[in-house]
């Protein structure tokens, strides 16, 4: 049984009220949509791993209003702050996964690190993440499955985007989905940090390792927007688009 995750001080009992109130009332990263557009039709099914606040979950239920997007987080503070955010931004089209991806299903601990004034900087919660900076972090089981486990649970029959933003777990995530990956070819958008996939043990070029076999292509994006060069390897920390060398950009 997993156990429940640490109750909240009164600081971040307050502080969760700020954050709710920022997610439900910003828009973050309009300047992406045009060419989201382009790569999540209007009836698509979008995979966000990492849904954090829900600001990547709700752009993408606005693209794809006909469409399903689901919004994995395993992390309950972020949750808590996410699903009312969804519901008080109307976002039907979202359903909420509490879990995480990974390269095999189980559970793992999760760490929040602890912001100066006591309040949780739930942005950077990762596996072993807090442990590995030396902060005195939040900590909390978690439960692990992997794409290709999920897809066929949910008889997934399309799948046209994924984004992960999960803290240096990004590879194992695409370990647990090679299957799914293969059947579909999905558009991937990627954060690729060196020292945050080092502590899962893992490198960026990595990505290219299982992704460039399935026909993938990699752009690195600076301000949010994709660069025209395309990428054989990993070209310094960002968030990188990986289109299946068949599909249309």
């Amino acid at each position: 049984m997993i156990a429940p995750a640490p109750a909240l001080t009164p600081r971040q009992r307050l502080s969760r009220l700020a954050h709710l109130w920022k997610a439900a009332t910003q828009r973050h990263h309009a300047g992406m949509e045009p060419w989201l557009a382009r790569l999540i039709p209007a009836d698509t099914t979008v995979i966000d791993a990492g849904a954090h606040a829900g600001q990547f979950a709700k752009l993408f239920a606005r693209l794809a209003p006909q469409g399903q997007v689901w919004a994995f987080e395993p992390a309950a503070y972020a949750r808590s702050i996410l699903v009312p955010a969804l519901r008080l931004s109307g976002a039907a089209n979202v359903r909420v996964v509490a879990a995480g991806l990974s390269d095999a299903p189980g559970t793992a601990t999760l760490e929040t690190p602890l912001k100066r004034r006591g309040s949780l900087g739930f942005g950077l919660a990762g596996i072993g993440a807090a442990t590995a900076r030396g902060d005195a972090g939040r900590a909390e089981t978690i439960v692990l499955t992997t794409l290709d486990a999920f897809a066929a649970a949910e008889g997934l029959t399309r799948l046209d985007f994924l984004k992960a933003d999960v803290e240096g777990w990004e590879i194992r995530l695409l370990a647990g989905g090679s299957d799914t990956l293969a059947r579909f070819r999905p558009a991937l958008l990627l954060e690729l940090v060196g020292a945050s996939l080092a502590r899962a043990g893992d490198r960026p070029d990595d990505a290219w390792r299982l992704l460039s076999p399935l026909g993938y292509r990699a752009r690195k994006l600076v301000d949010e927007q994709p660069k025209a060069q395309w990428l054989d390897s990993f070209a310094g920390d960002a968030d990188y688009l990986f289109v299946h060398g068949g599909r249309a950009e």
